[in-house]
C-alpha cells in the first residue's frame, strides 16, 4: 500500500481523499494556501505544508511547489482530486518523472482523452456513438467549413478541442454567422487552453446529459459501475445529478457500459473516469472524457457499494481491482445535492463566516463537506461548501429524503442555494424525471 500521500487540493473533495487514506492506513499530506490553514483536512492530515498565497495560480497551481511538498515530506504519491490539476497532463507527467506515483491515469492517456477530437477518435474505433460532426480539427478552408456544417445541418456547435466546464463554446445558427464564429472560438480556445484547434458538431436541441463511471487497474480489468444523470445545470454547470439515470433500460445501461469498458481498454486506461454523453430520442452521443474524479462519484458509490476513492488509491498502489463485473449490481436510487455558498437567485457568491453549522442526517442521508461552525469561507476559490447525497430502494424514497435534508440543514451566517434547491425538489416536472439540460434555465428564466 501507498505510505504517504499528498494531497494536492481543498474542500470537501481534499478531506474526502483524507478519509479513504486513513482507512487503508495510509498517511497524509494536506498542502494549502495561507486562505486555507485552517480547512478540516489540514487540521487532521498527518502532516501539512503551505505552497502559497491564496491565488490559485501561486498555490493550488503551482507544480514546482506541490512536487516540492512530495520531497519533503517523504510522500510517494499526489492525489490530485478534482478541478485545478487533476486533468493537467503536464503536472501528472512531471509527477512521474519526480519519482512520484500519480493518483489517476498516466499523463499520456490524459493528453489523449483530453483532446476532444482524439478521444472521439478513440471512442467511434470502439463502437461508442459520437455526435455527428466534422471528425476532426476544422481547417482555415472556408468553403470546406461551410460544406461540413451544410452536411451537418444546422444548428451546429463550434467546440475548443481542449476546453471544458462550458468553455470554448458557440452555437452557430446559419451560415451567415459560421466563419465568424468558428475564428472567435479559435482565439477564444487559443487564450484559454493553449489550443487554438476547433471540431464542429451537431447542436442537439433538448438533449439530457449522462454519463458511465468506470474503473480501471493496470492488468487490463475495466468495469463499468453504470450511469448518472446529471441533467439539472445552471449554465454548464451542474446543480443535481443522480444515479441511476432516470428512464435508462438495463439493455441500454449493459450495451453502453460494455462500450465504454471496450473504449478504455484500448486506450490503457488506469483509475477511475467519466465518459459524457449527450441522450436524445433514445439515442447517445459521446462529448468528452473526464479523466479524474467526479464531484458526484458519492451517487455512485451509494447505489453499487464501491468506493470509488479507495479504489483510485489501491490501483495507484499497483493492486488489481478486487471485483469483476458481474458483482457490479445498481440497487436502489440515489441523489446529490451541491450546496453552494451563493444568493439562491441572483447567484452571487456569498463568502464569509459561518456563525452555526448543522449538518442533515437520517436513514439513506450522507453529507460531503469541510465546513464547520466558526470557519470562514474564503473568497477566493469555487463556492462548492457541501454536497448532500440522498439514497432510497426508489427514486420517490430518496427525493422524499432529500426533502427532509435540505429542510433539517442550518448554515448562518452566509447564503447558500438551499431554497433553489428546494424549488426544484417541488417542481412536478422533476419528480417525473427525464428532463433535458436546459429544463432549470428555462424555470429560471435564464433562457
Amino acid at each position: 500500500m501507498l505510505d504517504k500521500v499528498v494531497i494536492a487540493n481543498r474542500g470537501e473533495i481534499a478531506l474526502r481523499i483524507l478519509r479513504a487514506c486513513r482507512e487503508l492506513g495510509i498517511k497524509t499530506v494536506a498542502v494549502h494556501s495561507t486562505a486555507d490553514y485552517n480547512q478540516k483536512h489540514v487540521l487532521l492530515a498527518d502532516e501539512t505544508v503551505c505552497i502559497g498565497p491564496p491565488q490559485s495560480a501561486l498555490s493550488y497551481l503551482n507544480m514546482p511547489a506541490i512536487i516540492s511538498s512530495a520531497e519533503v515530506t517523504d510522500a510517494t504519491a499526489i492525489h490530485p482530486g478534482y478541478g485545478f490539476l487533476s486533468e493537467n497532463a503536464d503536472f501528472a507527467e512531471r509527477v512521474e518523472k519526480s519519482g512520484f506515483i500519480f493518483i489517476g491515469p498516466r499523463s499520456e492517456t490524459i493528453r489523449l482523452m483530453g483532446d476532444k477530437v482524439s478521444a472521439i477518435r478513440v471512442m467511434k474505433k470502439n463502437g461508442v456513438p459520437c455526435v455527428p460532426g466534422s471528425d476532426g480539427p476544422l481547417g482555415n478552408d472556408p468553403e470546406e467549413n461551410i460544406r461540413i456544417a451544410r452536411d451537418i445541418g444546422f444548428p451546429v456547435i463550434i467546440k475548443a478541442a481542449g476546453g471544458g466546464g462550458g468553455r470554448g463554446m458557440r452555437v452557430v445558427h446559419g451560415e451567415g454567422s459560421l466563419l465568424s464564429s468558428i475564428s472567435v472560438t479559435q482565439a477564444e480556445a487559443l487564450a484559454a487552453f493553449s489550443n487554438d484547434q476547433v471540431y464542429m458538431e451537431k447542436f442537439l436541441e433538448k438533449p439530457r446529459h449522462i454519463e458511465f463511471q468506470v474503473l480501471a487497474d493496470n492488468f487490463g480489468n475495466v468495469l463499468s459501475l453504470g450511469e448518472r444523470d446529471c441533467s439539472m445545470q445552471r449554465r454548464h454547470q451542474k446543480v443535481i445529478e443522480e444515479a441511476p439515470a432516470p428512464g435508462i433500460t438495463d439493455k441500454q445501461r449493459t450495451m453502453m457500459g460494455e462500450r465504454c469498458v471496450a473504449a478504455c481498454r484500448e486506450v490503457g486506461y488506469r483509475g477511475a473516469g467519466t465518459l459524457e454523453f449527450l441522450y436524445e430520442n433514445g439515442e447517445f452521443y459521446f462529448i468528452e472524457m473526464n479523466t479524474r474524479v467526479q464531484v458526484e462519484h458519492p451517487v455512485t458509490e451509494m447505489v453499487t457499494g464501491i468506493d470509488i476513492v479507495k479504489a483510485q488509491l489501491t490501483v495507484a498502489a499497483g493492486e488489481p481491482l478486487k471485483i469483476k463485473q458481474e458483482d457490479v449490481r445498481i440497487l436502489g436510487h440515489a441523489i446529490e445535492c451541491r450546496i453552494n455558498a451563493e444568493d439562491p437567485k441572483g447567484f452571487i457568491p456569498s463568502p464569509g463566516p459561518i456563525r452555526l453549522w448543522h449538518a442533515p442526517g437520517g436513514p439513506g442521508v450522507r453529507v460531503d463537506s469541510h465546513i464547520y461552525s466558526g470557519y470562514t469561507v474564503p473568497p477566493f476559490y469555487d463556492s462548492l461548501i457541501g454536497k448532500i447525497i440522498a439514497h432510497g430502494e426508489n427514486r420517490g424514497v430518496a427525493i422524499a429524503r432529500m426533502k427532509n435534508a435540505l429542510s433539517e440543514m442550518v448554515v448562518e451566517g452566509i447564503k447558500t442555494n438551499v431554497p433553489l434547491h428546494q424549488e426544484i425538489f417541488n417542481h412536478a416536472a422533476f419528480r417525473s424525471g427525464g428532463l433535458d439540460i436546459h429544463y432549470l434555465e428555462r424555470r429560471l428564466g435564464l433562457k
